[in-house]
């Protein structure tokens, strides 16, 4: 995946740029790709999947770095910033199984794999009968597993099956108002050293102006939460005509209680409409909310 995404912006740079301008992809494993046997909640959270990069930054070895917006840090490390995005894919969740054509068709019991607390959650807030487990890998790793019949079903982005050419696996596409996405779901972010500004111009022609103020939105409501990937959160920003529509969801882990907000404004006010919404429901959340 994350070379899939590498080369959408290296493909999108040389049609901008033209050929002349040599853009090198130069692959980095992360920590969060070979930590493959415990929940990101429990590994260490999203800075698996950006601390390499981050350090490669800060040392000087790449010039900008690509990551899907969801898996970064609600705090960026000191000295990184995101330059900005390209144009957002699908935001939705995509359903994979061969037993059942959506979530509550699945037999009772069933098992539902995902690496995802908010997936895992909303699954069970639907279905409070199935049973979630832990699901990690790459997609074809999950795809096989579901496959084999190790679980009934999983779910995953529509946007990363999408980049990887395999859209085809998706048994349905789940509506987000019933599966609210993870903030950032569907958008590449490209981040940069902090003031880096021959790197922010060479970017500039690729980046979509729209993500970057969804994105904000969505990243400001998190900051407001502290939200990480030990929470179940979901957030999404839809822009329509100069304003922003924001909505968001937060869920106890098994899904038997949630809080719902939904907060709008103009496109020039993306993030107090994102913190305002994180305030609210904030001042829903009851203490001891996240305890088991």
């Amino acid at each position: 995946m994350a070379l899939a995404q590498a080369r959408e912006l290296q493909d999108r740079l040389r049609a901008a740029h033209g050929t002349a301008h040599a853009v090198e992809i130069v692959a980095i494993k992360t920590s969060g790709d070979t930590i493959v046997n415990l929940p990101l909640s429990e590994a260490g959270g999203k800075g698996l999947f950006t601390k390499e990069l981050d350090l490669a930054l800060l040392e000087g070895n790449i010039e900008m770095a690509v990551h899907s917006a969801k898996d970064l840090p609600t705090i960026l490390a000191a000295g990184i910033e995101i330059a900005g995005c390209l144009p957002r894919a699908d935001v939705r969740d995509a359903w994979i199984s061969p037993r059942a054509p959506h979530p509550l068709k699945l037999p009772p019991g069933s098992v539902v794999g995902t690496a995802s607390l908010r997936r895992g959650a909303m699954v069970r807030r639907l279905r409070p009968d199935l049973k979630v487990t832990l699901l990690r890998g790459n997609v074809e790793t999950r795809l096989a597993k579901v496959a084999r019949g190790e679980v009934a079903a999983t779910l995953l982005a529509l946007a990363g099956l999408t980049r990887l050419g395999l859209a085809a696996a998706a048994t349905a596409v789940l509506d987000v108002r019933e599966f609210v996405p993870a903030a950032g779901q569907g958008a590449i972010a490209i981040t940069m050293r902090t003031g880096d500004e021959d790197a922010r111009a060479f970017l500039a022609p690729v980046l979509d102006a729209a993500t970057g103020v969804a994105l904000a939105a969505e990243r400001a409501f998190l900051r407001v939460l502290d939200g990480s990937c030990k929470t179940p959160i979901g957030a999404y920003a839809c822009l329509d005509a100069g304003t922003i529509a924001f909505r968001a969801i937060v869920l106890k882990p098994d899904g038997s209680r949630f809080f719902e907000t939904a907060a709008s404004g103009p496109l020039a006010e993306a993030e107090s409409v994102g913190e305002a919404a994180g305030y609210d429901l904030a001042a829903q959340i009851p203490a001891g909310f996240f305890e088991p």
